[in-house]
């Protein structure tokens, strides 16, 4: 079997923003090499939990820019290039190449809901035959809950048999673990990565290849302790140890909304304050919330 790629504990990290707003970059670099520095194999950046919906294509262009210019190594980038445009994403996706950054995560066009099998497979192979370069490999984003277009299994199929080596990856964040496990034993030489943090350990054990997690943004070195122990029987009782803490930050995170406890948790860590601030519509956690939050 191929090897899979990407593998390993990938960071969907998030964006922090400045008082006008706007993605922060010096805050952000130094995020990136903190979590890469942690342990982690890589940044998925401008995803779900980075909020990359909620900025343009220019301030998503910026920002990969600045982490490159800033000396993170491309190869170590996967930024989300998935938008409800095909032409955007191509666009997005050209970028992304251009900085040599490869490795994308790619959205399905999700604002139109209830579409065939056909056209989701017309949109992902209009993408690659714009974009028509020999170095593009893609990771499908899989997260019905938020997207409300599902990637279905047949659509999978062709892509990968239309597109030999291209669509290399699919993060799955439905959150189900015998679904990831199906598209494991369904396509091999595909990674399945976890996009729910307690996944990871779980569907290595049965042939997957990571995860792309948001609470990674605080506990990335028990995440990649796991991932690189979880198969030696000598370290169980420390990948037990690593995984019981993986849960209870993930569940920390998930008793308010998400990425506003994910901030205020890393501003508290930190200590640096801007960490707290969310572009409209989402907002940072009340003070009561957030109280509750770092006093439990």
């Amino acid at each position: 079997m191929t090897a899979l790629h990407p593998r390993g504990v990938f960071s969907a990290a998030l964006t922090p923003v400045t008082e006008a707003l706007a993605p922060d970059h010096t805050l952000f670099i130094a995020h990136c090499k903190r979590l890469l520095a942690e342990g982690c194999d890589g940044i998925a950046l401008l995803g779900t939990t980075g909020e990359a919906n909620s900025f343009s294509s220019d301030e998503r262009r910026a920002l990969l820019e600045a982490v490159v210019g800033a000396g993170v190594a491309p190869d170590r980038l996967l930024p989300g290039t998935g938008v409800a445009a095909v032409t955007e994403t191509v666009a997005l996706t050209r970028h992304a190449l251009s900085l040599g950054v490869a490795t994308v995560v790619m959205l399905p066009p999700f604002y139109y809901k209830g579409v065939t099998e056909d056209g989701l497979f017309a949109a992902y192979a209009e993408v690659v035959e714009r974009v028509a370069d020999p170095r593009l490999r893609v990771v499908l984003y899989h997260i019905p809950q938020m997207s409300a277009v599902p990637i279905p299994f047949p659509v999978i199929a062709r892509l990968r048999a239309a597109y030999p080596g291209v669509f290399t990856g699919i993060k799955d964040s439905a959150g189900d673990l015998a679904h990831m496990v199906s598209l494991v034993e369904s396509f091999p030489g595909l990674a399945v990565l976890a996009g729910a943090d307690p996944l990871m350990l779980p569907l290595l054990r049965k042939g997957g290849a990571g995860c792309i997690t948001a609470t990674s943004n605080l506990v990335a070195a028990d995440l990649a302790f796991v991932f690189r122990h979880f198969a030696d029987p000598s370290q169980d009782a420390a990948v037990e140890a690593a995984q019981a803490r993986i849960v209870a930050a993930r569940n920390r995170a998930s008793r308010f909304a998400q990425m506003a406890s994910l901030k205020a948790l890393l501003a508290a860590r930190t200590g640096e304050t801007g960490w707290r601030r969310l572009r409209p519509p989402l907002l940072p956690l009340s003070a009561a919330e957030e109280k509750a939050l770092l006093e439990d």
